[in-house]
Order: C-alpha cells, then sequence, then structure tokens
C-alpha cells in the first residue's frame, strides 16, 4: 500500500519507490530506501511527517503515494 494510507503511529518497510529517476533519487537520499523502517508521526491534509533512518521528512501526498509500504 502507498505511504499515503498509513495511519499515525503505524510503521511499515518501504518495499519500493516508484515515479521518474530524479523523483525516486530524491526520496532515495531523504532515506526512503527498500527495507528501511517508515513510522508515521502526522498527518494533515494528506500530507505527511514520518521518520525514516532516525530522521523526520516532511513529505506531500503525492510524494507519499509513490512510496510503497
Amino acid at each position: 500500500m502507498p505511504l499515503s494510507m498509513m495511519n499515525i503511529g503505524e510503521k511499515g518497510k518501504v518495499v519500493k519507490v516508484t515515479g521518474r529517476d530524479d523523483t525516486r533519487q530524491f526520496l532515495e537520499n531523504l532515506g526512503f530506501v527498500q527495507g528501511s523502517e517508515v513510522t508515521v508521526v502526522s498527518e494533515t491534509s494528506g500530507n505527511l511527517i514520518v521518520n525514516v533512518k532516525d530522521t523526520r521528512v516532511a513529505i506531500d501526498k503525492s510524494m507519499a503515494n509513490r512510496i510503497v509500504v
């Protein structure tokens, strides 16, 4: 399922990152690589704050839809 569908406090592992090469590279640089653990901290209007690799990252809904957990 896409990261955007996870509930607050829920944990998951990144299965894959979809999108264009530059988009995938951007998300991988933020820490969204295959096998990394992701926890949803908060959600507002589909935009998420997540913990990934001991770092909090804010991403919008369209980016969260590209991350499959």
